[in-house]
C-alpha cells in the first residue's frame, strides 16, 4: 500500500512501511506472546535456547513455523493487492554497507530485546516495534534484522524486496550482529528472562 500510495516517492513509501511494520509489531508481540513468547526471529528463539529457557524441539518448532509463517504472510499481502502469490525480487541489497547495516539492525534489536524484557512484555512490544520502526531510516538495508523476513522479502516482486543472491549473506550479518547484540547486553548485564519478542 506505501508503496502504491507514494507515486513513486521513496521516502513516502519507506515511512509507510516503518509505520505499519512498527504498529504491527506492537500489536503482534502483545497478542502472541502468552501463546509462545512472541518468537518471530529464529536468532532470538536461538538466543532463547542457548539460555536454557527452551528445548532444542521447542525451538526447532518455533524456527519452523516462523518460516511458515513469513512465507505464507507474503502470500497473504500479495493476495490483498491481487498479486501473484509469490514472485521473485529484482531488489539488489548487496555490499559491505547493506550488511554491516544488518549486523546494527540485528544487534540492536537483540539490546532492544534483552534490555527491556525485565519490565514486562508490554515494555518490550513497544521497544521492538519502535527500534525496528526507527531502524528502517538509520540502517542503509532499511533493517530486515530477522532471517525469515529476509526469506520472505526475497519472494516480493515490490518495494521491500532483496534478490534472492542477496539472501545468504544478509543473514549471515544478522546472526553476527545478533551475536555481537547479546555480548554486548551480557556485558552491560542486561540478561534476563528472553521470553518475549
Amino acid at each position: 500500500m506505501g508503496e502504491r500510495l507514494a507515486a513513486g516517492n521513496i521516502a513516502i513509501a519507506l515511512l509507510a512501511n516503518s509505520f505499519a511494520t512498527g504498529c504491527g509489531l506492537f500489536v503482534l508481540i502483545l497478542v502472541l506472546a502468552p501463546v509462545s513468547g512472541a518468537h518471530f526471529n529464529p536468532l532470538v528463539t536461538l538466543l532463547v535456547l542457548a539460555e536454557r529457557a527452551t528445548t532444542p524441539a521447542a525451538a526447532l518448532l518455533f524456527i519452523t513455523v516462523q518460516l511458515i509463517g513469513a512465507v505464507a504472510g507474503v502470500a497473504l499481502a500479495h493476495a490483498m493487492f491481487e498479486l501473484p502469490a509469490w514472485g521473485a525480487s529484482s531488489q539488489v541489497r548487496s555490499g559491505t554497507g547493506q550488511w554491516l547495516a544488518e549486523a546494527v539492525a540485528t544487534g540492536g534489536l537483540v539490546l532492544a530485546i534483552v534490555g527491556t524484557r525485565r519490565y514486562g512484555v508490554v515494555v518490550t512490544a513497544a521497544a521492538v516495534g519502535a527500534y525496528i520502526a526507527g531502524a528502517y531510516w538509520f540502517t542503509a538495508s532499511t533493517s530486515f534484522a530477522n532471517p525469515v523476513v529476509t526469506i520472505a522479502r526475497s519472494l516480493t516482486p515490490t518495494f521491500a524486496g532483496i534478490e534472492a543472491g542477496g539472501v545468504p549473506p544478509f543473514i549471515a550479518a544478522q546472526s553476527a550482529g545478533a551475536i555481537v547484540g547479546y555480548v554486548i547486553a551480557t556485558a552491560l548485564r542486561l540478561r534476563g528472562d528472553v521470553a518475549a519478542a
